[in-house]
């Protein structure tokens, strides 16, 4: 099981489970193999670059062309010409069960040469501000997202239950409702407490005596506690040599001291993301015991891709299954800091331009409906509460100093010229022009900022 970051595996012959894939990537030559871009890949490498550089223009890559690719069709560097446009999209902080502080991921991140980071903690989008003023020091552009923990229930006798973890990614603005995915995310949270406490008394009751003050303590203030966190415990509490071993003696999935929370359905969870503007993609599917049931079923639920790549190459398994459901591939380190030889570092996942301009070619159509339609609202009523959906995740555009640039200034670094200026957009912007903001308690038309 991967969902607390960690991989433990217990699962009983299937008729559906797979077997064991082979990775996809190729033994290379010493000094590894470099060839020029294809026609196809220099264009999606030119797309992905201007989304990323945005608000960086004198950054961007001078050419593509300059570039080379390797056998994933990852790009690489020739040098000064050129730069490699690297995705983090499955990382997590100290807001869930990571080591590391919002900020110091985003510092780490930048170390290994990220551009695009998502934050993607487990059922909280708590550290994604301090991400974002963190990214604005080392030019990265943080994509909020989350991990929703989730159960899936099979529709016969035969399959048993699992814990499904669905990632979802949002735009600048974060989710069109954040209310309403909040709550869902709090009731999920509530449970994560209630869990972790009959995990501590079932250790209890195995003899194993781990105090309930010292988990809350690993986990921090307002983070709910996850298996992680227990498992941590039983290491400084001296009951086991190290995680690993807490996971596969006490807290696998079905273990002696393994307990579920208050999880929503699969389905519900993917609902939530599509209702709320965001792209639904399924976590580590090489955790599951009926992956292709479950992966069959979440596409009918509105599922928009699955985890594919790994810093160990492509599985090639999950990548068929993806091509048979019209699932995007995609893939993360799930970084929680931990160190270890059993992580994977951040960036360290080759995702190949091809694979980076489908994702975006998905994902950038929701997210500026999304944009548009928190904009529209603020419009409608142009309310502080409304106007803290847009700058909650966005640019930390206060009141004060919103005018009639609104929209460039929120928003500069997600949409192109060309999305702003569409019709849409325009509408949008006619319609901020007839509204008034508070100054110093005058009401002051944006069009006159």
């Amino acid at each position: 099981m991967v969902g607390d970051g960690f991989i433990i595996n217990h699962s009983t012959n299937s008729s559906n489970k797979l077997e064991s894939p082979k990775k996809t990537k190729k033994k290379k030559k010493r000094g590894g193999t470099k060839k020029k871009m294809t026609t196809e890949q220099t264009l999606a490498f030119k797309s992905v670059s201007e989304w990323v550089f945005l608000e960086q223009a004198s950054s961007l890559p001078s050419t593509a062309a300059s570039c080379v690719v390797d056998d994933f069709g990852v790009q690489k560097s020739l040098g000064r010409g050129g730069d490699k446009v690297v995705f983090e999209l499955h990382s997590h902080s100290k807001c869930s069960d990571g080591f590391l502080s919002p900020s110091k991921l985003v510092e780490r991140a930048h170390g290994n040469g990220v551009k695009v980071l998502a934050l993607t903690d487990h059922d909280t989008m708590s550290g994604i501000p301090e991400a974002l003023e963190a990214a604005r020091r080392f030019r990265i552009k943080i994509i909020p997202g989350v991990e929703i923990s989730t159960k899936f229930y099979p529709r016969g006798d035969s399959e048993p239950e699992e814990p499904v973890h669905i990632l979802a990614y949002y735009s600048s603005c974060g989710p069109t409702s954040f209310e309403d995915l909040e709550k869902f995310l709090s009731n999920i949270r509530d449970g994560r407490y209630l869990r972790a406490k009959t995990m501590v008394s079932k250790l209890n009751m195995l003899k194993l005596p781990v105090k309930w003050e010292h988990v809350s303590r690993i986990a921090g203030k307002g983070v709910a506690p996850g298996r992680l966190h227990v498992a941590r415990a039983l290491v400084e509490a001296g009951y086991v040599e190290n995680l690993k071993q807490a996971f596969s003696r006490y807290l696998f999935d079905g273990g002696p001291a393994y307990s579920t929370g208050s999880e929503p359905l699969a389905e519900e969870a993917i609902q939530m993301i599509c209702d709320t503007g965001g792209v639904a993609v399924l976590a580590h599917p090489w955790s599951l015991k009926n992956p292709v049931t479950i992966i069959r079923r979440l596409k009918e639920a509105g599922l928009h891709g699955i985890e594919v790549y790994r810093s160990d190459g492509k599985l090639a398994v999950y990548s068929d299954l993806a091509d048979t459901y019209d699932l995007l591939k995609l893939g993360g380190s799930d970084y929680h800091g931990r160190g270890g030889h059993g992580e994977s570092e951040l960036g360290s996942v080759n995702l190949p331009v091809l694979v980076l301009r489908d994702f975006l070619k998905v994902a950038r159509p929701i997210w500026c409906c999304s944009i548009r339609h928190i904009l529209e609202n603020y419009a409608e009523e142009p309310s502080d509460f409304n106007l803290a959906k847009i700058t909650r995740f966005g640019k930390g555009v206060s009141p004060l100093t919103c005018g009639k640039d609104l929209i460039d200034r929120c928003l500069s670094s997600w949409l192109t010229n060309e999305e702003r200026q569409n019709a849409v957009f325009e509408a949008v912007r006619l319609k901020l022009s007839h509204v008034s903001i508070n100054q110093g308690g005058i009401q002051v038309p944006i069009e006159s900022k």
